[in-house]
């Protein structure tokens, strides 16, 4: 019999009361029932099923209203409310150094900007940076610190900047150029971080197929190692370039689609946040958070999660069987992560400082449903410990029906947290309220 699940206020703190240890192997794995702030799995690669142990469910999400009076679920101490509504596809969030929270409008095609005071639950202002975008996602200033002088925006075919001064809430010029082409089509995220000396510009490029079974040859010569090609030529891949643009390399291959960047303050790390390929069962396989190595092969098309080869792809690259970098953080299968950030604020708890949050988008390759909510990956002394834990959950209201999908995250200049969701078009402000820990 399957015991009760209780939702909301009441299970988060009957949870941390009980100290409920990380759930591990099997148990890691769950699905929405188990949801709730304040459940820690962890998942690790020998607890892997194997390919093929279920069958591949297609079962995508019906987006429904919000319900009169429902609210994410946080752990005590915290309150949510909504900060923005009635938006058009928001995803990706970044704050610029004032405070103002700059918004991808995706659907649109445009860049929001919200002006916005410390302590304030709701935006001053609300006005458009830019529109007439090709599927913006990615957004960066530089140079980094408190003065930057430009806005990179990444379109789905290119990467431009604007002229940007701090306080500006309309772009002054048109855009200039930066990366004249990238690939178009499948995957259509492209997120931008700039390394801590602002000398490199990082450009997530997904996959144009979920496992390109084409790809079963040797690879054409003078391609990075792990390089996709054909119709994958230049995508699944994290690609560098300088501010102005030119010289362009490759900084890492194998990650089917790095939705989301962050670069980690305590290492200056580049991290991504993958969704990994469909098609081998509800359980397989994981999708990942992960610290980005400069050359890192990371296993797409081939293998997944280290050394696993994909079935789809029989012995199509034994010479990369050793080379594949195993990713820091395991992620429930089919939870579609989008955006990542790290907590820089003082307004919440100590113990969040240097955590990192992953949004959970939710996919529809699983039989029961995962993802849906905000995660909190858990950090010691700059290294992630394999370990996330519920943060913000509630957004499915059955088997079937969904009301939120979140998307983008970032810090608010007073420390809240700031979350998108693109089912209803809201951003979501999560501040502490608790007092002293």
């Amino acid at each position: 019999m399957r015991p009760l699940v209780l939702s909301g206020l009441l299970s988060t703190l009957l949870l941390i009361a009980a100290g409920e240890p990380p759930r591990t192997g099997a148990a890691a794995f769950g699905d929405w029932h188990d949801d709730a702030p304040g459940v820690v799995r962890h998942i690790t690669p020998d607890a892997l099923p194997e390919p093929y142990a279920s069958g591949s469910a297609s079962q995508g999400p019906s987006v429904i209203a919000r319900p009169a009076g429902a609210l994410p679920h946080v752990p005590p101490g915290f309150n949510v409310e909504v900060f923005a509504a009635g938006l058009d596809q928001p995803r990706t969030l970044r704050t610029a150094p004032n405070g103002d929270v700059f918004l991808a409008e995706s659907g649109s095609g445009r860049i929001r900007v919200f002006h916005t005071s410390d302590g304030a639950t709701r935006p001053g202002s609300n006005a458009v940076f830019a529109s007439g975008l090709s599927l913006p996602f990615g957004i960066a200033f530089w140079p980094p610190g408190p003065a930057p002088r430009f806005v990179y925006i990444a379109e789905t075919n290119r990467v431009v900047r604007f002229p940007y001064a701090v306080g500006d809430l309309q772009a002054h010029g048109a855009p200039q150029v930066i990366v004249r082409r990238l690939p178009e089509g499948g995957h259509w995220t492209r997120d931008l971080a700039f390394t801590p000396d602002g000398r490199r510009l990082l450009v997530s490029v997904g996959s144009a197929s979920n496992v390109n079974t084409a790809l079963r040859g040797p690879p054409p010569p003078g391609l990075p190692p792990g390089a996709a090609w054909g119709d994958d030529e230049g995508r699944a891949d994290v690609l560098s370039v300088a501010p102005d643009g030119r010289d362009q390399q490759v900084y890492a291959t194998g990650l089917r689609n790095c939705s989301g960047e962050a670069i980690q303050p305590a290492t200056g790390a580049l991290w991504c946040v993958v969704n990994e390929r469909d098609g081998l069962g509800d359980n397989l396989p994981p999708d990942y958070a992960t610290a980005v190595q400069p050359g890192g092969f990371y296993g797409w098309p081939w293998f997944y999660i280290g050394g696993h080869p994909d079935p789809r792809l029989p012995n199509a690259r034994p010479d990369l069987s050793g080379a594949v970098t195993e990713p820091d953080v395991l992620i429930q299968p089919h939870s579609a992560p989008l955006g990542i950030t790290f907590y820089t604020g003082t307004q919440f708890p100590t113990d969040y400082r240097g955590d990192a949050f992953v949004t959970l988008h939710g996919s529809w390759n699983r039989a029961r449903r995962t993802g849906y909510k905000v995660i909190r990956l858990r950090v010691a002394d700059g290294k992630p410990t394999g370990e996330y834990e519920d943060f913000l959950t509630g957004f499915v209201a059955s088997d079937r029906a969904v009301w939120g999908r979140p998307v983008g995250v970032t810090v608010a200049h007073d420390g809240a947290l700031l979350v998108s969701e693109d089912g209803n078009g809201t951003i979501w402000r999560i501040a502490w309220t608790g007092g002293n820990q």
